[in-house]
């Protein structure tokens, strides 16, 4: 009953934050009506979260080791259901920014703490499968919040999409508390926090973060890369010189984290600057309105949901190595799909199943691999992957449509998604996993 609670919490949290991020995109345009506000002011309202929860989430996977992982889920999910309410009574369209702003914060402590969780309450031999049951409910989420937020938003005007939060958030709540022994398996480590790194990393991947959301601005672009350069430059030289730092040496020594965390962000960068232009290529080169596109994109939601499980399965037969380039191959695939511009729909499909398989078995990697001590730490530096990878994928996008074709743009993302293969590499083979097993049954 406790394992079931615990994944209920887990899976739950990153519904939420999925869901959120999807249903704000269809909530946007009556947002803007309502509120009155600029095309700008609106963008905020995604990039607010964006820039908060990117910037923070390794230090709130720190927070979860120093602090239990459990506290942090359960303060991470009332905060974000308030922050939700928050927005809902904004007076102004300021207003909602800082609510989204603050809704990072919590996020970005909710959301390592959904992985840490899974690290309590499995051994690492079963990861596999509530992992891939959290990215099915990922996805599902994520193909949630255009459908229904866009009923809600037709119903009930923008703010319903975050009224939804919050009784979600009390569900979390719940769930977390009622996990028996929790406490006595979530023992905080006595490690610093390492705060003047925090802050170095929170502003550095600010910046770079804004750099790539907010478009060329010769001036500003060139200041916000050289801030970005300098602030990571002295995060290394504080690194090296105390020996100790916000990511532990044990972490950054680990060659299946790091190449879980680099597979990641190329993967989602490839993947959703693809997605970015398909959108854009469905609405204004096709003619469909916003919900026949995304219906068009819909078995990509589908593959995730069915083969995530799937994929869990296949990780207790074969390797994390191959079966992650097996994903790296399907994902670019999928996008060279939509690049010669056939069947969007198949396309879609085996997008989402190379990106199940990859998403799974990165995962499963870095929760599994990691020391269980720094099991928060790992899991920020996932999300941050994947939230700067998509990012970037979808800055490369841009920037390419706005000089050449979107044909130009896929094709150049596909090829980003192939450089995936280098890291997928790098994950433990055949040997390494011999090696558990022999000392399993020891």
């Amino acid at each position: 009953m406790s394992r079931f609670l615990a994944l209920v919490a887990s899976v739950a949290g990153a519904m939420m934050v999925s869901f959120d991020g999807t249903a704000l995109l269809v909530a946007q345009p009556g947002l803007r009506r309502a509120l009155h506000a600029s095309v700008a002011e609106v963008q905020w309202t995604s990039t607010a979260y964006l820039i908060a929860v990117a910037s923070l989430l390794v230090l709130g996977g720190r927070l979860g080791d120093r602090f239990g992982h459990a506290r942090l889920l359960l303060i991470g999910a009332a905060g974000f259901g308030a922050a939700s309410l928050a927005i809902v009574l904004a007076p102004g369209i300021e207003g909602v920014i800082a609510g989204r702003a603050v809704q990072g914060l919590f996020g970005a402590l909710l959301q390592p703490a959904t992985l840490a969780l899974l690290r309590l309450v499995y051994p690492p031999d079963r990861l596999s499968m509530p992992v891939a049951i959290r990215t099915s409910g990922i996805g599902v989420a994520a193909a949630l919040g255009p459908v229904l937020g866009g009923a809600l938003v037709d119903s009930y005007g923008w703010s319903s999409v975050f009224l939804v939060n919050i009784p979600v958030a009390l569900l979390i709540v719940a769930a977390a508390r009622s996990v028996r022994g929790l406490q006595h398996r979530d023992q905080p480590v006595r490690t610093p926090l390492h705060l003047l790194e925090s802050a170095l990393l929170a502003t550095s991947l600010g910046l770079l973060v804004h750099m790539l959301t907010d478009g060329w601005n010769p001036p500003l672009t060139l200041a916000e890369a050289a801030g970005a350069a300098v602030l990571g430059a002295m995060l290394v030289r504080r690194r090296r010189d105390t020996g100790d730092g916000l990511v532990p040496a044990e972490v950054a020594r680990s060659r299946p984290v790091m190449a879980s965390m680099s597979l990641l962000l190329v993967i989602a960068a490839g993947l959703f600057g693809a997605l970015f232009v398909a959108s854009l290529m469905l609405q204004e080169q096709q003619g469909l309105s916003a919900l026949a596109g995304g219906v068009q994109v819909l078995p990509l939601t589908v593959a995730m949901v069915v083969g995530a499980p799937l994929v869990g399965l296949a990780l207790r037969r074969w390797d994390a190595r191959r079966t992650a380039i097996a994903g790296v191959v399907l994902v670019a695939l999928g996008i060279a799909g939509l690049a010669v511009f056939g069947p969007v729909g198949a396309a879609a499909a085996v997008l989402g199943a190379g990106y199940a398989i990859v998403m799974v078995t990165a995962t499963g990697t870095v929760v599994g691999d990691a020391p269980p001590a720094y099991a928060g730490v790992v899991g920020g530096l996932k999300q941050s992957a994947l939230n700067l990878g998509s990012a970037l994928g979808i800055a490369i996008a841009a920037a390419i449509l706005t000089a050449s074709t979107a044909t130009a743009a896929v094709w150049t993302l596909c090829g980003v998604a192939v450089l995936a293969v280098a890291p997928a590499a790098l994950l433990p083979g055949v040997r390494r996993r011999a090696g558990r097993e022999v000392a399993r049954h020891r």
